[in-house]
């Protein structure tokens, strides 16, 4: 407690302030689900990419990206460079698809495609695996910042948790987006700080640092030979991160409801570019961060205090980070860059729970009220809000409390239910045989494989089947269910009748045909 300087808790404090001002400012706008979800489709294009870097930065990566660089290398970085990939396959394409086949909810197309049942099914999968997200961002969020502080961690995480939340109820989709324009401010200047403060205080020198990191090769993307066991094999990791960018590209509602916000399909198009080309250099600065420190470390000598090692009397990666700022960064840049880390959190946490939300009532609630006025629907997505964003803190709370580890088997269940989308959404877009009960077909096998994967793999697998474990490193599961998905769904769709033409003309073939009747103010 005696390292935390009030000047840097008055910045913090500042930082709450404005971003609740800024919730509030938006709140007498919010008379319909179209601007509560969709911001009145009036958002300029520079917002809603800064937007979406924002949702992509998460405080996880604050923590995890210079605690993974410091322990290593940047292996960690290679998922990235998919993003770049993934939108110059496919960009082109998805986003004005998106913009003209559904209304307010991505998976409203799978129902166009498959029927309500895929509908449903793929947006439970993603509101189980944004939903665990929440509480684990929050609680990682609070933890970091009541290591710097001294503050209780429940009080951080309240205090966020209902700061967040109530910007998020009454602003919606507009005020998530502008404060995350204003978090993504906070965080790019928190990153160039701190680094810049780093190469200042740097023994030796900046040359001395990059010298020290190339010898012991700690800017290294991983091992370049195909092992798909070894995590730090850049093969494994391009395939991960490809599918992973692919499924948030194609399928998953953070990103697709950001296309929505956009005023024309060239804007949405400036804006999603934006976003991606904004998260690399930031991802690279993080990684970049942890070599430094951890080369500060190596020419300073500076020992490091008992509550930063293990029971193995191995230094935590994770902590170093935390420790350098509250022990070398002067009054001011610790506030700003604790700010930063709430940024990173809240702009996350809000953007999960408004999707969730528009989730919940385009695709469930609807089907269960067809008849319900608009009014009705929009108190409904608030109300959702309010439950998901008390259950997030309550999650982050037990976490706190017992250790994420009790709440292991929600999140291996999460992971299960969650695989396989983008798979999905190849079948689905590139296929015109591809039909609902050949889609099942794949659903089922690659819940299995999912389930059998998940549960037999890791450190502290669950179950322990010998020679039958899951072989392959983590981050293969999820490839693996994408591509079950798509092979079993695709063979066994041939055993059934073919589907309507109807439904065959929301394939990729059926797109371009359409789009060249499109006016051209739409485009």
């Amino acid at each position: 407690m005696e390292n935390w300087r009030w000047l840097d808790g008055v910045i913090v404090v500042l930082y709450f302030v404005l971003v609740a001002w800024i919730g509030f400012r938006f709140s007498r706008r919010q008379t319909s689900t179209e601007t509560y979800f969709a911001a009145g489709r009036s958002i300029p294009h520079w917002a809603m990419g800064v937007s979406m870097f924002a949702t992509l930065i998460s405080s996880i990566t604050f923590i995890a990206y210079p605690g993974s660089s410091y322990a290593g290398n940047w292996s960690e970085l290679v998922p990235g460079f998919m993003v770049i990939g993934v939108l110059v396959l496919v960009g082109t394409v998805l986003v004005p698809f998106f913009r003209h086949a559904v209304g307010l909810s991505a998976y409203e197309y799978f129902g166009q495609r498959f029927g309500y049942g895929a509908r449903a099914y793929s947006g439970l999968a993603f509101s189980a695996g944004h939903f665990s997200k929440m509480g684990f961002v929050l609680y990682l969020l609070s933890l970091t910042a009541s290591s710097m502080t001294g503050w209780n961690i429940y009080l951080v995480l309240l205090i966020t948790g209902v700061v967040t939340v109530l910007y998020t109820v009454f602003g919606g989709l507009e005020a998530v987006i502008w404060t995350d324009v204003v978090q993504g401010f906070i965080m790019c200047l928190g990153v160039v700080v701190i680094l810049g403060f780093l190469v200042y205080l740097m023994p030796g020198g900046i040359g001395a640092a990059f010298d020290l990191a190339h010898a012991k090769g700690k800017f290294s993307l991983g091992n370049p030979k195909l092992n798909f066991a070894d995590k730090t094999s850049i093969w494994v990791m391009s395939l991960y991160g490809f599918f992973w960018y692919l499924q948030k590209y194609s399928a998953d509602q953070t990103i697709v409801q950001r296309y929505l916000v956009a005023k024309s399909d060239r804007d949405a198009l400036k804006g999603v570019a934006l976003g991606a080309l904004m998260c690399l250099p930031i991802w690279t600065l993080f990684m970049l961060i942890g070599t430094l420190v951890w080369c500060y470390y190596q020419l300073s000598g500076t020992a490091f205090p008992p509550e930063l090692m293990d029971k193995a009397g191995k230094v935590i990666s994770d902590k170093v980070f935390p420790h350098f700022l509250v022990t070398q960064i002067p009054v001011g840049l610790s506030g700003l860059f604790m700010a930063a880390v709430f940024a990173a959190g809240m702009s996350t946490l809000s953007s999960d729970l408004n999707c969730v939300s528009a989730v919940g009532v385009e695709d469930y609630y609807r089907k269960l009220r067809p008849n319900a006025s608009d009014k009705r629907r929009l108190f409904m997505g608030k109300l959702i809000v309010g439950i998901c964003g008390c259950a997030a803190v309550g999650i982050a709370a037990l976490i706190a409390w017992k250790s994420d580890r009790v709440l292991s088997l929600y999140y291996a269940v999460s992971s299960i239910i969650s695989g396989g989308l983008a798979g999905m959404f190849i079948l689905a877009f590139l296929s015109r045989r591809a039909n609902k009960q050949g889609l099942w077909v794949g659903i089922i096998t690659s819940l299995i494989f999912t389930a059998w994967a998940t549960l037999t793999s890791g450190k502290n697998k669950m179950f322990g089947l010998g020679d039958y474990n899951f072989p392959w490193a983590g981050v293969m599961i999820g490839v693996g269910a994408h591509i079950i998905v798509l092979v079993v769904g695709w063979i066994a769709s041939y055993g059934f009748p073919a589907p309507e033409p109807a439904t065959r003309s929301m394939t990729l073939w059926g797109w371009l045909e359409k789009r060249k009747t499109l006016p051209p103010h739409t485009k």
